[in-house]
């Protein structure tokens, strides 16, 4: 028995086996600068800007992949010591919370770091913010998922923030 393929079967079947490819294509990321690991689900993009951090300024290179309008994304900030970068993590996470016009509904000290779940609206939109703040030395991280509010469960969430280790 031969089997006989036409082309618009194969385009079917090519475009049946892409749209099952995953929507969350976890990679491994090494950052050579902050000395940090982290999975991003996505192909992540870096960009470096200064940001008034409760009045310090400071180079902040940020690495960030989207994914259905989610943003998973490490922050990583040097300052001229060990204080102000303590100081410096409070004032991303009071940052971060405001960008999405949130109330934080969850804090919790866990592994050295500060971990917070927010809820907000931004846009006329629900939206939600799980984020790990961490001072390590003279450098301020925060690693955050932030998008509309149930876009991303819960276990991709901690897949993300879970594998951010410093080195």
């Amino acid at each position: 028995m031969r089997l006989h393929f036409s082309i618009p079967m194969a385009v079917a079947v090519a475009a049946t086996v892409s749209a099952c490819s995953p929507k969350f294509d976890w990679r491994d990321y090494r950052s050579a600068e902050a000395s940090y690991s982290v999975l991003f689900p996505d192909k992540p993009a870096t960009h470096t800007r200064t940001v008034n951090l409760d009045g310090r300024q400071a180079a902040m290179t940020m690495t960030a992949a989207e994914v259905d309008g989610t943003i998973f994304a490490v922050g990583t900030a040097a300052l001229p010591d060990a204080a102000q970068a303590r100081h410096a993590v409070g004032a991303m996470r009071t940052a971060m919370v405001r960008n999405i016009g949130g109330n934080i509904t969850k804090e919790a000290e866990r592994e050295g770091g500060l971990e917070v779940e927010a809820h907000g609206v931004s846009n006329a939109r629900p939206m939600q913010l799980h984020a790990r703040f961490v001072a390590r030395d003279s450098r301020a991280y925060q690693v955050i998922v932030m998008g509309p509010e149930k876009a991303v469960d819960a276990e991709n969430i901690d897949t993300f923030i879970r594998s951010f280790k410093l080195n």
